[in-house]
This record gives structure tokens, sequence and C-alpha cells, in this order.
């Protein structure tokens, strides 16, 4: 499906994380068909940027799992993940963020402390309409969310297992059109997780985490 709004690349940007969010737009407002060819030339034209920040951009995106590269035939649009690849997915995030949690409430810090807080008020006064414009801001907010827990933890392996199932990107994908429809709930999960966070409880750290992430996988493929 041909996007007929104008590529939109923010000069104050670096190109690479320009290129990144236009893309990332396209892919969560479905105005990419899933197969689809990402073609580096031709993209490279179109926004009128070199190659090189085109393929930063892809490889990033490849990372959250929604392109792929083929040998031989480069980058595609990854395809919907039907409802079980999403229920595998949040399976695998219920195995391995509740560890996260619990490894980080035995070193919490004011910072951590704060920026967690910082990214739960993002989350409750960002729009979540229906277009990823809408809901750019909190998408990030939820991404930094998990991010910083995962990073706490304090574990280079955990992490890496976490970057490889690419955050929240597959799940938010679906909300393209439609806007984001769990937000309150996933708000007062959000904050259940800091407060257990907060007082260094480790066991209602994880606790919190396997409900909330139970509770994601419940809503969205219900």
């Amino acid at each position: 499906m041909a996007d007929p709004r104008p590529a939109r690349i923010p000069r104050r940007q670096s190109l690479a994380d320009g290129v990144y969010d236009e893309l990332m737009a396209r892919l969560f407002d479905n105005t990419l068909d899933p197969g689809a060819s990402l073609n580096i030339d031709a993209l490279s034209r179109e926004l009128d940027v070199s190659q090189t920040p085109i393929r930063e951009a892809l490889a990033r995106l490849e990372a959250t799992g929604l392109v792929v590269r083929e040998a031989l035939r480069g980058y595609r649009v990854a395809p919907i993940l039907s409802p079980k690849e999403l229920g595998d997915l949040l399976d695998a995030r219920a195995a391995l963020e509740p560890v996260n949690a619990r490894l980080a409430a035995s070193h919490v810090d004011a910072a951590f402390l704060d920026a967690l807080g910082a990214s739960i008020e993002q989350l409750a006064s960002s729009p979540t309409g229906p277009s990823f414009a809408d809901y750019h801001a909190y998408w990030e907010a939820d991404e930094r969310f998990h991010d910083l827990i995962a990073r706490q933890a304090d574990n280079v392996f955990l992490y890496r297992a976490f970057e490889s199932l690419g955050g929240q990107a597959q799940r938010f994908r679906l909300f393209g059109g439609l806007g984001v429809s769990d937000a309150e709930s996933a708000i007062s999960e959000h904050r259940a997780i800091l407060s257990a966070l907060r007082a260094g409880d480790a066991a209602a750290a994880e606790r919190a985490m396997t409900t909330h992430v139970t509770n994601v996988k419940s809503r969205a493929v219900s």
C-alpha cells in the first residue's frame, strides 16, 4: 500500500533517528504491507538521505522484529504476528521480565525510581489515539519503563534476551488505526510494579511484573 503522507525527517535528530521514526510510523500505521520489500536505494531517494542512515534504521527495526532481512533479497516488512505467535512472545516475556524485576529490586536507587516514575507520568499524560503520531509518546514511555527495569537487573545475558524479544513493538503494531485500548490497566499495573520496587521488595516486584505481563497477554489475544 502506498503511503500518501509526505515523508517527515526531523532535521534536529540524527538522520538515522529520523529515518527510523518515519519507517516506524509507517509500520505501526500499516501503510507498509506485510511482506513488502524495503528497497534501500528507493528509500534513499524518497527520503532524500544517503543509504547509510537507511541501513542503520533498518538494522534497528530488524531488532524489533518489525522488519526481516532475507539473504539475497534484502529487507522486507515482517508479517503481523498471529494470535498464537503473539501469545508465545508474551509467554517469553512472562518468563523473563519478572526475573528482571526481582533482580532490579535488589539494588534500586533514586535515579532509577525517578526515571520509572517519570515514564509512568508520561504514560498517563500521553494521547492514545489511532495513529502512531497519536500514541508515539505513550509507546516510548512504555518501552522505557520495561527497558529501565531490564537494565537495572544488571545481567548482560538477561538484557540481551530482553532485547531480542523486540520490546512492545509487535503488540503495539496491532493498535494501528485503533489506538491503545488498555492504557488505564497498564498504567495501574506499572504503578504496582514501581511500588514494589520502591519498597525494595523483590518478591512483590516479581509478582507485580508477572501479573502485568499475564494481563497484557490476556488483553492482547482475547
